[in-house]
Order: structure tokens, then C-alpha cells, then sequence
């Protein structure tokens, strides 16, 4: 499809800049093929049944952007994604980019630093940290911050409410570089009410990458190239959701990396199986979903994948509608923004 399709404007005062306090007083732009209707999350227990099941991410956002000197430059790295046979070398979203070589030396403080090992495609650079496991997660502690989207203005990056804000509050594995925004609007007593109305849960994991703040900067979705991010869905979590399908229950994907996790391990059938790998599951309309019947997720950017996905997975006309409501209606877009609980468009 013509990226074009999938482009819209949106006036600058309403991208969130902090999250609604609290979480649930978040608005809910409930879409299905009945058409809009304005709720708030809080809301969301009402809008579901017993016997439902909630597909949560719980992986957890690691302070991973760093800002070091290589030589006499200052630069910055995002880290991307760990390579998955080698502890101690992560890819990077690196600037700039091309003045980095191979062997180049990185230091990011006077007990943490890192070697460049190559220079991939667009700013995309590997490097091996001098720490591995629980030291260079206590070294990112000391001198990384949150990566925050680059809609969200901080002069100086993220503060410290963005250190508890940029985090669901059921994150639980260490990996990510960028939140599950759908969960950010969960509150503890949220969660209670739906568990006492019989609404499931069942964790997942995707360490979301770097790569979802990049823009689609090709003119048909077919040349897009997705980056790969890592998931895991264990057998516990597997059972649950094919448990709750089988009696009648809808799975609602609480945020697009859920739901691309589901579709990624899904068969034919649309049974859940146990998962441990790489997805660069790339959802655009004509997709066929086997899992997912509602999902839960934030306003996106235009002409970017997550906006591709939502189409397919509504309709992309009703989208569009979608979004000119919440437009005219002053909902808040974007990771701190508001929310919609969308039905999926029967296929």
C-alpha cells in the first residue's frame, strides 16, 4: 500500500506532554462497527465480560539512552536490541552515526564504556560494553535515562517523574527501550475490578526496540524494513489464552506489541503456542488476524507502522474517522495520551 494512505495532521498542542493523574482518568475512544463513543478508562471493566482475558506486555524499560564522548566528540546512543549470542554487545541507534569506526572507543563515564564492533544502515551501530549482566544494568542505572519518544520536548531528557511515569506499573523483565503505552493507563484498583468481574489476565513479553520511534520513509509499505525485537510467551501464559478462547472469552492485546506477539506465535488455527524468538511481524490492512478480538491502544503518529497496524485491525477508513473525532474532540495522542478499545473489523 502508498504510505500516503496513512498520513494525517495533527495540531502540536495536542501531543501529551505527562500522562493524565491519575493513570485511569485517562480518556477512551471506544471504535467498533457501531461506530465512536467517548468513555474514560476507568470505564474499561464495563465494556468487558467475564470469562474475557487481558494479554498484557510486562516487559520492563531500561534507562537506555546514553550520552558518552568518542574521542573529543560528544555523542548519543540508544540502545536498540541485545544480540542475542553475545552478552555484552547491544545494537545501538547511535549520532551521529557515521562518525563512528570499527574499534572506536565509547566512554560513557569513568567505569563504563564500550568498543564499536561495526556500522550498520541507517544510524544503526553495535558496540561491546566492558559490563555484562547485573554490572552493566547497574551501570545504565548510573548513567543512562529513559528514552522518551522525541514528541515528548525535556531540555535536559527524561526527569525523574518520567522515570516512574515511562513504566507500567506490571513491568516486570528488564529489556525494553521504549514502554507498552497501552499499560501505562492501569492502576492497581483498575486491576482489581476487572479481576473481581472474571476478567483473566495472562503475561507476555516484547522488549520493544528503538525501531518504533523511526519514521516509514519509503513510499509503499512493501519496502518498509521492520526491525526485529525479542518475545517470549511461556507455556502458563499459552494455556491461559487458548483456555479462555475455547470457552467463549475474547482476548483483548493490551497495546500493539502484545498483539503483534500473539499474531507472531499464533498457527493456522489461532492457537497460542509457547514462544521464544525474534519477531519482525509487520501488520498492515489486508492482514488476517487468528488471535486478537479487541485491542487496547494509544493514538499513533501518522504514517507509522503502529497507525498501519491499527488499520488493519479496524479498517482504515474508520480510523481515519476515528481519529478525526479525537481530533475534534481534543483527546491527548501519543505514548502520554489518551486511549482507544478497539474492535476488530470482522475479516
Amino acid at each position: 500500500m502508498e504510505v500516503d494512505a496513512f498520513d494525517f495532521d495533527l495540531p502540536r498542542e495536542l501531543i501529551a506532554e505527562r500522562p493524565a493523574e491519575p493513570r485511569d482518568s485517562s480518556r477512551l475512544l471506544e471504535i467498533n462497527a457501531g461506530g465512536l463513543k467517548d468513555r474514560h478508562f476507568r470505564d474499561l471493566p464495563e465494556r468487558l465480560a467475564a470469562g474475557d482475558i487481558l494479554v498484557f506486555n510486562d516487559t520492563r524499560v531500561i534507562p537506555a539512552r546514553l550520552t558518552g564522548r568518542r574521542g573529543e566528540a560528544g555523542v548519543e546512543v540508544t540502545l536498540h536490541k541485545q544480540v542475542a549470542d553475545d552478552a555484552d554487545c547491544w545494537d545501538v541507534f547511535a549520532r551521529p552515526a557515521k562518525k563512528f569506526r570499527a574499534g572506536d572507543q565509547v566512554v560513557f563515564g569513568d567505569d563504563f564504556s564500550a568498543e564499536v564492533v561495526a556500522r550498520g544502515e541507517g544510524g544503526e551501530v553495535r558496540l561491546r560494553f566492558d559490563q555484562q549482566g547485573a554490572a552493566f544494568r547497574a551501570a545504565l542505572e548510573r548513567h543512562g535515562v529513559s528514552p522518551l519518544p522525541p514528541y515528548i520536548p525535556r531540555s535536559h531528557g527524561a526527569d525523574a517523574r518520567d522515570g516512574r511515569d515511562y513504566q507500567t506499573i506490571y513491568a516486570r523483565h528488564d529489556g525494553a527501550v521504549a514502554a507498552p503505552t497501552a499499560g501505562l493507563h492501569f492502576t492497581p484498583a483498575l486491576l482489581d475490578v476487572l479481576a473481581e468481574r472474571g476478567i483473566a489476565s495472562a503475561p507476555i513479553t516484547l522488549h520493544v526496540g528503538a525501531g518504533t520511534f523511526l519514521p516509514v520513509k519509503v513510499d509503499n509499505t512493501d519496502d518498509h524494513h521492520m526491525h526485529s525485537e525479542f518475545g517470549e510467551i511461556d507455556v502458563a501464559a499459552a494455556e491461559a489464552i487458548n483456555q479462555a478462547r475455547a470457552a467463549g472469552g475474547r482476548v483483548i492485546a493490551v497495546g500493539t506489541t502484545s498483539l503483534r506477539l500473539l499474531e507472531s506465535a499464533a498457527d493456522d488455527s489461532g492457537q497460542v503456542q509457547p514462544f521464544h524468538d525474534e519477531t519482525r511481524l509487520f501488520i498492515t490492512p489486508g492482514y488476517r488476524f487468528k488471535v486478537a478480538d479487541i485491542m487496547i491502544t494509544n493514538f499513533h503518529l501518522s504514517r507509522s507502522t503502529l497507525f498501519m497496524l491499527v488499520s488493519a485491525f479496524a479498517g482504515l477508513e474508520a480510523m481515519h474517522a476515528a481519529y478525526d473525532h479525537a481530533k475534534a474532540n481534543r483527546y491527548r495522542f501519543y505514548s502520554y495520551g489518551d486511549a482507544c478499545l478497539i474492535h476488530r473489523a470482522a475479516s
